[in-house]
């Protein structure tokens, strides 16, 4: 079984007929003792060419005892001087095969991304016919009798959503060069000119991020009506593709009236890898095109496999176990040499013709127009999955390898179809007021991964940028945290572990210029982030078993691109907005077709199951869509939603229109009808009209009108509380897990009711592996209450097994402490004189070392260390004996008596002493570590001997003393000498407090 347990695959989805005590045994010890392949993950970035071997070695064996697992290798240019060693050169495949086989020793597995940068797939190697392309139009007006002969204009390319500053001068020139003819079209100018809203979107020349708040989650059809006068007769449109020779001249007059001729042609987009090293920078490859990706993937992970010695079909030799597409920051591409041919294949009809729709122009009327758009960017869509995710993944699985995608930003498909391509779809969040929110991205994973029946959600975690300046600690990100577990991640992979390239007295060292929190060793607190990573993989292992319980599904309208967004009222609070009491999930259409019915729930083929189905309110649904929701509506579903009126495509138009119709007609009856109808259909029931159609945002009706429902059919809240708790729920075959923690930094004592009735109710604890039953609790039908006390940001794991069989006390009990020892006085206290502070200093009383008149104490980051000697009344109880210091500025590593006894990041601030506490003369060794911030202020007042005008310092370069007397050196410059001083230091009180048990 431990082989299974290490893969971080449930066991009762692996055996399902297990018995219950056997499965609750696996659970508790897979809890205790996570398996590897839980732990986090990190974001390891290499900067252009700062490499060597010795710094991959110390990254990686501090990973490893630090508790990290895996991570994501990926190399680019951001706000450092270039190193020596050339991107793909023959030393740095030799440093990289070095990587693998040290990762290999160490038991850390590496996600290789599959293009140098972030973006995703290209370099210097991709030519401009290979490259991700637009199909661009120059215009002509002619006139029957015109005599000058007519001369088409070849049409400039679209400038690069991130501006010409992108592109080198070589790639501008190359992109420049680059032009095909695609076709000739004419057609008489018509009298008015009127465009389709927002075309140069909905054609797909551009696709802003949605992460910047201005872009549409979805493309919505123009509502207004175009004047006819505005408009191009599709049957008055010509090809005179042929009339036009290779110098551009038109051979062609009309007959009479005023035309327009349009010469499209294909150019490349302006995507670039980015932000790629300098020997990485190109073309990002062509999406619609195998040849092109394959060609790429050869030149860049091909090289690097055949260095390592990976063969296809060979089992992987190194710690190379995933490839890896990131968040989609390529933009979109409307064309390629083959586009119009598969457009034709796949929607059954010639494109030809409507091209001018790609410059705006409407084309029989505006319905049509935008129906022809909607079809080529479902066309789009397909090629990209077909010809470009589709075959990276099937290159990585020749390699015995997976492929994890962040299926969202700018991304030009729907994320939710995108990231279900993956073996494992992953999310990103940033850090809460330091850059983005994308949060968004947190809701799609996991839906994704939960309607797919894949167990690991991982995401690119803490992301910050700019004014971040290694303020993050684990107790700063707890909250946050436990937010990212219940809203569906279970794995973490922190951005960013910079790769530290400068000698170790060169602290912090190296950074990705102003962006990423600072997750790797140069911290000053690093040497304690492995309690930190214990409680990580804990909560990771635990929320990987089984499946996420949620009642409500939403579906997601057809086409692209689309952003799943659910309904604000789903969610409490904003930027990290906490489920409600039902929790809910997003599906698209092509995964609702792989669903069927079982006891009215709505059940995958990967176990995920939910009692109502919500329809997006759209007057558009295919007939083949609308299919499916009728044949689980008959099955018995409870689906939520209102009539479509017809297709949103030209495929079969009009007869698909009259095929919508005449599905909504059977199923709902009334086409509008007002009030609220709840409608048995076969054997489930349709509910619409009335509330259903009061929106929540753009979509989806209020949650309050979807959990009515609910309740009304007999389903009760999966979880409430009477105070700020957040809550996720997983379910096995024999046991139910909760994931509850403290919204507030606060204690709070709450009364809780669960959705669930197996067994007595235990209670883990993921920072200490300490597991106690609940002694009180009460089981009413269902639903299981019992009170629950947390500290300040506190977390715990509620879990109920049907081995538990005890019964509960009378009447709820309040744990209460009681203070014996007052320690918050003399205290000897030494700091490292190499960053400043004083070799021994007397504390009388515990105090903040930012206020100390001592500079070297009051500018002073690193590690301190607290001692001093008491003695302890061996008459009073011996166990259940805590150590609790109050408030800590940031970590502390308590050793009573030269046993380590743990760590302290987060409340409660406390540990169990009862182990090594004696009577007399007891050692008390607390080391404290703090943040990077005030010593690098306190540097801001000395002399600035670092990087100048871009270029490394001579001192630096030469290997000669350094010149100057800073204490620090670090490649991003984020303080200065007036600076707020950071709270530092153990500030306790420091007590010995007795806990009832």
């Amino acid at each position: 079984m431990k082989c299974l347990a290490s893969l971080c695959i449930p066991l009762f989805l692996l055996f399902p007929c297990l018995p219950a005590s056997t499965q609750s045994n696996n659970l508790k010890a897979g809890f205790l003792r996570p398996p590897a392949n839980c732990r986090p993950g990190v974001y390891w970035y290499f900067m252009d060419g700062n490499m060597n071997a010795e710094s991959i070695t110390r990254d990686l064996e501090s990973m490893k005892t630090a508790g990290i697992g895996q991570v994501v290798f990926l190399e680019v240019n951001v706000g450092i001087p270039r190193g020596n060693v050339t991107f793909l050169s023959d030393e740095w495949l030799h440093l990289f095969s070095h990587l693998v086989k040290e990762a290999t020793r160490l038991g850390i597995s590496v996600t290789l991304g599959i293009g140098p940068g972030w973006t995703g797939s290209g370099g210097p190697w991709v030519t401009a016919n290979r490259s991700m392309q637009t199909l661009v139009a120059s215009e002509t007006v002619i006139q029957a009798n015109d005599a000058a002969p007519v001369v088409l204009p070849v049409p400039p390319p679209e400038k690069p959503f991130f501006g010409e500053g992108t592109l080198t001068d070589e790639l501008r020139d190359k992109r420049n060069a680059f032009y095909e003819d695609v076709a000739v079209l004419a057609f008489p100018a018509p009298e008015k000119q009127e465009k389709i809203a927002s075309w140069p979107e909905k054609a797909f020349y551009y696709r802003a991020p949605y992460t910047s708040s201005i872009v549409k989650p979805f493309l919505t059809e123009a509502t207004t009506v175009v004047d006819p006068a505005a408009t191009i007769p599709r049957r008055e449109v010509l090809d005179l593709t042929e009339k036009m020779d290779k110098q551009g001249r038109l051979h062609w007059r009309p007959q009479s009236g005023k035309w327009i001729v349009m010469r499209f042609g294909s150019r490349n987009n302006g995507a670039v890898t980015r932000p790629a090293p300098i020997p990485g920078l190109g073309f990002e490859c062509d999406k619609f095109d195998t040849t092109a990706l394959k060609d790429h993937l050869n030149a860049y992970v091909g090289r690097i496999f055949e260095k390592v010695g990976m063969k296809p079909g060979k089992q992987s030799p190194g710690g190379i176990t995933f490839l890896h597409m990131d968040s989609w920051e390529m933009g979109s591409q409307n064309w390629s040499q083959h586009f119009r041919k598969e457009f034709s294949r796949r929607r059954g009809y010639d494109p030809l013709k409507y091209f001018p729709a790609y410059r705006g122009y409407v084309v029989d009327n505006a319905q049509v127009s935008e129906r022809f758009l909607w079809d080529m960017r479902l066309t789009t869509q397909e090629l990209i999955f077909e010809y470009h995710v589709k075959f990276v993944k099937e290159y990585a699985k020749k390699y015995n390898l997976k492929l994890s995608i962040e299926p969202y930003d700018m991304n030009p498909t729907s994320d939710l179809e995108l990231g279900r391509l993956a073996d494992v779809p992953m999310a990103e969040f940033w850090s809460l007021h330091r850059g983005f929110n994308s949060s968004f991205s947190v809701i799609e994973a996991s839906s994704i991964a939960h309607v797919e029946g894949k167990p690991q959600v991982p995401a690119e975690a803490f992301t910050a940028q700019d004014n971040e300046g290694w303020q993050q600690h684990p107790a700063s990100m707890k909250n946050q945290g436990d937010w990212a577990f219940a809203a569906g991640v279970n794995r973490f992979v922190y951005h960013t572990f910079q790769n530290q390239f400068l000698p170790d007295s060169l602290k912090p060292g190296a950074t990705m210029g102003p962006y990423g929190i600072h997750w790797d060793r140069s911290q000053t607190w690093w040497p304690m982030a492995g309690s930190y990573h214990q409680y990580v993989t804990r909560c990771s292992y635990l929320l990987q078993q089984g499946r996420t319980v949620a009642d409500i599904l939403y579906l997601a309208p057809e086409g692209c691109p689309h952003v799943f967004v659910p309904p604000s009222s789903a969610i409490r609070g904003d930027t990290i907005g906490d489920r409600r009491e039902y929790n809910f999930d997003g599906c698209t259409a092509s995964q609702l077709a792989r669903a069927k019915v079982v006891n009215k729930k709505i059940v995958f083929p990967g176990g995920a199951t939910y009692r109502v189905l919500v329809l997006p309110a759209s007057e558009t649904m295919t007939p083949e869509l609308l299919s499916v929701v009728e044949r689980l509506l008959k099955a018995g579903a409870m689906v939520i939603g209102n009539p479509p009126s017809r297709s949103p495509s030209l495929v079969n138009y009009p007869a698909c229109d009259k095929e919508v119709v005449a599905a909504a007609k059977r199923i709902w009856a009334v086409a509008d009808d007002p009030s609220l109808s709840i409608r048995p259909y076969g054997k489930g029931t349709i509910i619409s009209g009335g509330n259903t159609k009061e929106l929540d945002g753009q979509l989806y009706p209020f949650y309050e009108t979807v959990t009515a429902m609910l309740k009304r059919y007999g389903a009760p809240a999966d979880f409430e509380a009477d105070g700020p708790v957040r809550y996720t729920h997983r379910t096995g075959g024999h046991w139910d897990v909760y994931f509850v923690s403290n919204t507030t930094d606060k204690p709070v004592n709450v009364q809780c009711r669960f959705r669930t009735t197996k067994g007595a109710p235990e209670r883990w604890d993921a920072i200490n592996g300490k597991i106690s039953r609940v002694k009180y609790f009460e089981q009413e039908g269902p639903v299981t209450s019992l009170p629950l006390q947390l500290d300040a940001f506190e977390s715990c794991f509620i879990v109920f097994d049907e081995n538990n069989r005890w019964a509960s006390i009378s009447a709820p009990v309040e744990k209460k402490s009681l203070q014996v020892m007052d320690l918050s006085t003399e205290w000897k206290v030494a700091f490292d004189k190499k960053w400043g502070g004083p070799e021994m200093a007397d504390f009388s009383r515990l105090q903040d070392w930012s206020r100390s008149p001592d500079s070297g104490i009051r500018y002073y980051s690193g590690i301190a260390v607290y001692t001093k000697t008491f003695d302890y009344n061996a008459s009073m109880k011996q166990s259940g004996i805590y150590l609790d210091l109050g408030k800590v500025r940031n970590l502390a590593r308590i050793t009573l008596n030269g046993k380590e006894l743990g760590t302290v990041w987060t409340a409660p601030w406390r540990i169990d002493i009862s182990s090594a506490l004696k009577q007399k003369n007891n050692v008390l060794k607390i080391e404290v570590a703090n943040l990077w911030a005030n010593r690098l202020i306190g540097d801001e007042r000395r002399t600035d001997d670092g990087i100048k005008n871009g270029a490394w310092p001579q001192w630096l370069i030469n290997g000669t003393p350094r010149p100057g007397n800073r204490y620090t050196f670090t490649t991003s410059r984020q303080y200065n000498a007036n600076s707020r001083l950071f709270e530092s230091g153990l500030l306790g009180p420091v007590t010995i407090t007795i806990e009832d048990e």
